[in-house]
């Protein structure tokens, strides 16, 4: 293994309180007891402790500040890169559900770009002249449009998105790399696949089905149910940031994926089978409620991952398979 390019040790956590913001802060600070993490989020709907209560407690408080904030405000940004002397960032914030971007698409542009703009000039102003600084941004595979029946996205496939959410995704992408290239500003890019797993907010297409079919809801399933996606477990998606923040070569961007393709039927059936044999319904199955609703606009048809240059480059590869991990989603949301 190589040696690492960047060894963090104040990071800002744009976004934390979010889904794969959560758990990518509870990793940060249990794997690595020379972290401190400072963590922005605006608390949104999408936003909450839940996961992160444990870390505002006392014997955390040297290593573990939660900020409520939006990174589009410029003064308060300005004001945490004075004051905590940041090393490290890792941007997660973002307007991130495709149906409200089109319903609502400002929302996507205020936060996914001219909070991107913010973040960027506080870390070119803060770090101007310093080393041992990196700015992660955290992207999606959506910006890369749809893909037919073969075929994978690699770092170098062109972007072509196709909702408010992806564009938006995507011109924060070039942004930061045009911070990179015109100021010079030490940047890495992932872009990932569909994540799922503990503390995800029930609009998303998992834990919503299992929300609905525990009370007894409807599934609805988008056109005929064939939408392809590779999906991640979120703890995955975590060790390969981590991994990035570490060992990612300055200017590069990576792509995250599960190498776990499934129909969107598929997924909606497993859940119902997961679900009856943990908590059967009294009379019927779960597969009952399955009901086909009108597609969204724009819905790609397939998106998957080619995810060897992480693998290749940086030595990860995902330890959950989707079955395994879904089960584990299953379990926790059962718990909780």
């Amino acid at each position: 293994m190589q040696n690492p390019t960047h060894s963090p040790t104040c990071i800002l956590v744009t976004g934390g309180a979010g889904f794969i913001g959560t758990n990518l802060v509870r990793h940060l600070l249990l794997s690595d007891a020379k972290c401190r993490v400072v963590n922005l989020d605006l608390m949104t709907y999408a936003g909450s402790h839940a996961g992160l209560d444990e870390f505002l407690a006392e014997k955390w408080q040297s290593r573990y500040r939660f900020v409520q904030g939006d990174i589009a405000d410029a003064g308060l940004v300005g004001k945490l890169f004075d004051d905590e002397h940041f090393d490290t960032v890792v941007h997660l914030a973002a307007e991130s559900h495709v149906d409200r971007s089109i319903t609502g698409p400002a929302a996507f542009i205020t936060t996914n770009i001219n909070g991107t703009f913010v973040l960027l000039e506080a870390a070119r102003a803060a770090w101007d002249g310093k080393t041992g600084v990196r700015f992660h941004h955290v992207s999606t595979d959506e910006v890369y449009g749809s893909l037919g029946e073969t075929g994978f996205f690699t770092e170098m496939t062109p972007y072509d998105p196709s909702s408010p959410y992806s564009a938006s995704k995507a011109a924060s992408d070039h942004l930061v790399r045009a911070w990179h290239r015109t100021f010079n500003l030490p940047v890495t890019i992932s872009n990932c696949s569909n994540n799922y797993g503990p503390y995800q907010h029930k609009e998303k297409l998992i834990p919503h089905m299992i929300d609905n079919a525990l009370n007894g809801l409807p599934l609805p399933v988008y056109g005929d149910g064939k939408n392809v996606r590779d999906w991640l477990y979120v703890e995955d998606h975590c060790q390969a940031v981590d991994r990035i923040l570490r060992y990612g070569q300055n200017g590069q961007s990576y792509n995250i994926g599960g190498c776990n393709e499934w129909k969107n039927i598929d997924i909606v059936t497993l859940i119902c089978e997961l679900l009856q044999e943990y908590r059967p319904m009294q009379t019927g199955h779960y597969r009952d409620l399955i009901n086909f609703v009108t597609d969204r606009p724009g819905h790609d048809r397939r998106y998957a991952i080619d995810a060897s240059k992480l693998k290749d480059q940086l030595d990860w590869q995902p330890q959950q398979s989707f079955e395994s991990g879904l089960r584990k989603t299953v379990e926790w949301y059962l718990a909780h």
